[in-house]
């Protein structure tokens, strides 16, 4: 991982050894702790050099894993942290997570297992800029605090104060990137329930035997690891507003019971014995059609009419260029703040490149790529050289960058070409076959510019797990 630094946790020597050569080999750099209060000490250290990703076992001997966690989370919440253990119970699983692991590896676990997770768990924490910059007082977002004055954003924003001055479900529809958790929250705001909770839940994100759990609830002993009682989303979110994003996501059977809990206002706790009345308004979102998503009988027909009564759309960046000024003015003044750095300015050069290009990853992208490039500045003001990860100068032009990397020779005209072809090449120029590795990243590159990287889709369409295409992703060098 081109000199990243591992801090692995283990007390068992012969793991240690196993880890470290399985770390070692993918290219980090190495140190150890062979218990949880050396790990803790270690990672409070100052001076030592800084370490980017933490490989921590669950059971040791004084402090445990989970201890480990909850005494470096306050100081260091954006530490990736790759759990392993050789217990795969639910209730581990839910601590673990609880406590602020970023994935879970049961042993004995395989070296490309191992460095998938480390890997991804670096790239889900690399930009901590974006996570606090997108979380910071998130909770007082209002109307005023929605950036643009183009056409489209004010379409979307009239619709959106609309919707806050009643209490009917909102389906909010939008690219990835663009902001559907800030138009949810300047609703909820802006509603007669703006003193009582907001409760957001990516149901994407959610384990597929844990989701009736966490939005329901369930009683203790419900289910194996189910050693207390716990409340559901619907309940923490009771007399204020419930925000489903990625709704399209969740399984069919907890569709079901998310109808009948929005008909009746009422839901079941897993294990529980009576119902439960609850008052909620909800606000759903989604990042693809949900109407294509109920023809292909992956959403359920009766629920898109009970959670589409009132639909907004919130456009993409580049059909609202004209507040990429405003927007770039905001983020550097937020990131300076954060960063405790001097305000940065931006070079008309830098600026008008920044507008031309068409941002496929809206707003999140747009505050990454000005993130970086505060960082890899040397200068109070941000010039194009700043932006080398979006921009390739060709005669002083911008242009976007690949969607793929080429770690098994799968190049962006390929792509292209075998996607517009809808036929994948069989064999090289010179008449020989490809190989299979190489036919299957061509494959799932195809599929990632025909889905726009919806991972969901693309493995839904290919037929395999979600688990199983972040890996291929990550062998194929298509993870770019």
């Amino acid at each position: 991982m081109n000199g990243k630094r591992v801090l692995i946790v283990e007390d068992e020597l012969t793991q240690i050894a196993l880890l470290e050569g399985v770390t070692s080999r993918a290219g980090f750099s190495v140190e150890k702790a062979m218990s949880g209060d050396a790990a803790v000490k270690r990672l409070a250290n100052k001076i030592a050099p800084e370490i980017d990703v933490v490989l921590l076992d669950l059971v040791m001997p004084g402090m445990n894993g989970i201890e480990v966690l909850q005494a470096i989370r306050p100081s260091m919440p954006n530490l990736p942290v790759v759990m392993l253990t050789s217990q795969s119970s639910i209730k581990t699983v839910v601590e673990a997570m609880s406590a602020g692991a970023n994935d879970f590896i049961v042993k004995p676990a395989s070296a490309e297992r191992i460095r998938t997770a480390l890997a991804a768990a670096i790239e889900a924490t690399a930009l901590v800029g974006e996570i606090a910059l997108i979380t910071e007082n998130l909770e007082t977002v209002g109307f005023e605090n929605l950036i643009g004055n183009s056409p489209a954003m004010e379409e979307a924003t009239k619709l959106a104060k609309k919707a806050a001055r009643a209490s009917i479900p909102v389906l909010i529809e939008g690219e990835s990137g663009v902001g559907k958790e800030v138009f949810a929250r300047a609703i909820h705001s802006a509603s007669d329930r703006s003193g009582k909770p907001f409760v957001a839940v990516n149901c994407g994100a959610i384990p597929e035997n844990l989701v009736e759990s966490i939005l329901f609830g369930h009683e203790k002993g419900a289910f194996t690891g189910a050693t207390e009682k716990r409340q559901g989303k619907f309940q923490e979110a009771d007399g204020g507003t419930l925000f489903l994003d990625e709704v399209g996501e969740l399984p069919l059977d907890i569709q079901v019971k998310l109808l009948r809990a929005l008909q009746e206002k009422e839901i079941d706790p897993v294990g529980g014995k009576q119902s439960i009345q609850v008052d909620i308004r909800v606000i759903s979102a989604t990042n693809r059609l949900l109407a294509d998503h109920v023809a292909e009988g992956a959403f359920r027909e009766d629920l898109f009419y009970r959670l589409n009564v009132f639909p907004i759309v919130v456009p993409p960046l580049r059909q609202r260029k004209t507040d990429i000024p405003a927007l770039t003015n905001y983020f550097l003044a937020q990131i300076s703040h954060m960063e405790d750095l001097p305000l940065r300015s931006i070079s008309a050069g830098a600026l008008a490149a920044v507008n031309s290009y068409d941002w496929p990853g809206n707003i999140r992208q747009l505050q990454n790529a000005l993130f970086r490039a505060v960082i890899l500045s040397e200068t109070g003001t941000l010039l194009p050289a700043d932006f080398p990860n979006l921009f390739v100068s060709t005669k002083g032009a911008p242009k976007s960058p690949p969607m793929v990397s080429n770690a098994a020779a799968v190049s962006v005209a390929q792509v292209e070409a075998d996607h517009s072809n809808a036929i994948l090449p069989m064999q090289t120029s010179d008449g020989h076959f490809r190989r299979l590795d190489d036919l299957e990243a061509s494959i799932i590159a195809a599929a990632l510019v025909r889905y726009n990287g919806k991972m969901a889709e693309v493995a839904r369409r290919l037929g395999m797990g979600r688990s199983t295409l972040y890996r291929k992703v990550a062998e194929h060098g298509l993870d770019t």
